[in-house]
């Protein structure tokens, strides 16, 4: 790639002649976030110099703000030049400016409220946009994080034409399978899953487990996957809001123990099992309080029963509900104002919502599902239980509330954090991901491509220099 040149198009410009339509770089008035404060580890955003010799396009699927943020900045520092297919919803204003970075608005909104012409719409314009950007740009590595709205065909026909084009596929598998996750696998499936996952010259995983299932389920290469650490959230503002000041806000009671489940509703996070913990299972139930806090998302009848079955919790106050979108400027209230988060989920491969509790110092409890289990330390940074027992979460919430970890919370929540940053560094993530787009590349002096021996000693030799 020429190193004088990431991109044919300016990175300056403001609007994005590769789609052939004009579309504005900045399509929304962002006043609202003009406030918005760089988190404790966030990389700097400087340019450097010189034009980065690697040129990345971030294929986003138009959402996952928090780990998109993480990877794009971590990948600035690193000096990756990055052209970011996004949505509204991902023109970060820490972005703007940055001569290494062109942020292409190809998805614009992603609002669900809108009628079916408008969707259709909406996906086909996208899709015409991407192909035509595809066929004019110059990076050669195409790093997928999310699929859009058409998998089957981002999987299949859409990876054939990034191939046809010479482009280096690396795509970030967040789920192996979400299919079987949320019991709704078939064949088909499968077999696009198969498709994209061959086409795809390496994927990153989180988890050892999630490997596995990739080699023996969908025939992938030992050599071809890497597990990489799950960055920690950087993308949430915070600030000097204390736990009393944030119970306030919410309306919770300072001398009540306060529980809180986060996060985007649905069935296979198993917030039933939570429910029926706390309303069957706690012997004093009345020194407890918790709080619901997430949109539900294609289950209505799931969330009508659970609705149903709080509806005399929520009228004398002992639990809070918020059913919507949380943005992020609010995030810091609801994380602050707990005392632990449950994650009684009953199918997962990795939460995003276990690591943000952990960036805010609070400690998880969390079903023995996936490699949840694996990111908690008993007794330091929570506890774990049996998925799909209400009767042992309760048991784990007495056992946390009896313990030294939330008897001494104030001190430990700064213990947590100094954890999980060193565990879930970005900086790991994007050396990791750079050194795996130079071997793609064949730069000289890249070496073979990333592995986990590689990953372990990198993160263990961060981890040295700290003691």
């Amino acid at each position: 790639m020429n190193p004088t040149k990431c991109s044919e198009l300016s990175r300056n410009d403001t609007s994005n002649p590769a789609s052939g339509t004009g579309i504005k770089h900045s399509p929304q008035d962002h006043d609202d976030h003009s406030d918005r404060r760089n988190l404790e580890g966030s990389p700097e955003l400087t340019d450097s110099e010189n034009t980065s010799v690697i040129g990345v396009t971030l294929l986003t699927g138009g959402g996952d703000r928090p780990y998109v943020f993480g990877l794009a900045t971590s990948l600035i520092s690193e000096g990756a030049g990055l052209d970011i297919i996004g949505s509204d919803t991902l023109d970060f204003p820490e972005l703007r400016g940055k001569r290494s970075v062109t942020f292409l608005n190809l998805r614009g909104s992603v609002e669900s409220d809108v009628g079916l012409l408008r969707k259709v719409f909406r996906v086909g314009t996208y899709y015409a946009r991407l192909l035509h950007y595809t066929s004019t740009s110059e990076p050669k590595i195409f790093h997928i994080l999310w699929n859009n709205k058409i998998e089957i065909f981002d999987r299949t026909i859409l990876m054939l034409y990034y191939k046809l084009l010479g482009k280096r596929i690396v795509r970030t598998a967040h789920n192996v399978n979400a299919g079987k996750r949320d019991s709704k696998d078939t064949y088909l499936n499968r077999l696009t899953l198969r498709i994209q996952y061959r086409l795809s010259d390496h994927i990153f995983v989180h988890t050892e487990k999630m490997k596995r299932e990739l080699v023996e389920e969908f025939g992938v290469a030992n050599s071809r996957v890497s597990v990489i650490p799950f960055g920690i959230n950087n993308s949430v503002p915070t600030t000097g809001l204390t736990s009393e000041e944030a119970k306030e806000k919410l309306g919770l009671r300072a001398d009540k123990k306060t529980i809180l489940f986060f996060g985007r509703i649905t069935p296979y996070k198993g917030l039933e099992y939570l429910v029926t913990a706390y309303q069957r299972f706690l012997p004093r139930r009345e020194d407890y309080q918790m709080v619901i806090a997430g949109r539900p998302k294609d289950c209505e009848r799931y969330w009508s029963a659970i609705r149903e079955s709080v509806r005399e919790d929520v009228q004398q106050g002992n639990v809070i509900m918020n059913a919507s979108f949380i943005p992020d400027e609010e995030i810091e209230v609801y994380f602050k104002a707990a005392d632990v988060l449950v994650l009684p989920y009953r199918h997962i491969y990795q939460s995003g919502v276990l690591f943000l509790s952990y960036s805010f110092g609070l400690p998880v409890l969390a079903a023995d599902v996936g490699s949840l289990k694996d990111e908690i330390v008993e007794g330091k940074t929570g506890f774990a239980f049996w998925p799909e027992d209400p009767a042992d979460l309760a048991n784990a919430i007495e056992r946390f509330f009896g313990s030294d970890l939330y008897a001494t919370l104030d001190h430990r929540r700064q213990e947590i954090r100094a954890y999980s940053a060193e565990k879930h560094s970005w900086g790991v993530v994007s050396k990791l991901t750079m050194n795996l787009y130079a071997s793609l590349l064949r730069l000289p002096g890249s070496g073979a491509l990333v592995d986990n021996h590689k990953c372990k000693v990198l993160v263990d030799a961060k981890a040295s220099s700290k003691d």
